[in-house]
C-alpha cells in the first residue's frame, strides 16, 4: 500500500474539484481542438494539432496523477481525530496555526502545519510541512515548549507561544 498523503479537508476539496474539471471541462475543450484540426487537414505541419496533443497528453497525465493521490490521502481532520490527546493537552497537530517565537531576536511568527502536497510558504500564514525543518520539530510539542531547529543555516531556538 502506498503512503498516505495528508491533506485538509480544503487541499481534498480542491483536488476533487481539479480532477472534476479536466474529467469535464478540459477534456472537451482538448477534444474540441483536436477536431478543428484534424479538419484542417495534413496533421504532419499542423501545429494547432500538435499543441493540442500535448495538451491532451498533460491534461491526461494530472487526471491520473490527482486520481491516485486521492486514492491515498488521509485528510487531516480524521488524523486528529484517530490521535486524539485523552490528557486535554493542546499539541501540534496538522492543521493547527502555531505562534512561534525566536528565542535570539523575540520576533514572533506564525505556521500551519501540514502535509507536504499543500506546503506553501508564500500562504498567509505561511503552510509548512510537517516533514520540514521547523515542522518536524513543533509536530506534538505543547506551547510552552522550546524546541531546536536544525536547518542548513544553523540550529535555532523556538519557543511555542499559542497553538489555535
Amino acid at each position: 500500500m502506498a503512503e498516505p498523503i495528508i491533506l485538509t479537508k480544503e487541499g481534498k476539496q480542491k483536488l476533487e474539484d481539479e480532477l472534476e474539471l479536466r474529467l469535464t471541462k478540459t477534456r472537451q475543450e482538448i477534444s474540441e481542438r483536436l477536431k478543428a484540426a484534424i479538419a484542417m487537414g495534413d496533421l504532419s505541419e499542423n501545429s494547432e494539432y500538435d499543441e493540442a496533443k500535448n495538451a491532451q497528453s498533460f491534461n491526461e497525465g494530472r487526471i491520473l496523477e490527482r486520481q491516485n493521490i486521492l486514492k491515498n490521502v488521509q485528510v487531516i481532520e480524521d488524523i486528529q481525530k484517530s490521535k486524539a490527546n485523552n490528557d486535554g493537552k493542546n499539541v501540534v497537530t496538522l492543521g493547527k496555526v502555531v505562534t512561534l517565537q525566536d528565542m535570539e531576536t523575540g520576533d514572533e511568527e506564525q505556521y500551519t502545519v501540514v502535509g507536504t502536497q499543500e506546503a506553501d510558504p508564500m500562504a498567509d500564514p505561511p503552510r509548512i510541512s510537517n516533514v520540514s525543518p521547523v515542522g518536524s520539530a513543533i509536530l506534538s510539542q505543547e506551547a510552552g515548549t522550546v524546541v531546536t531547529i536544525t536547518t542548513a543555516a544553523g540550529e535555532f531556538k523556538y519557543k511555542i507561544i499559542e497553538i489555535k
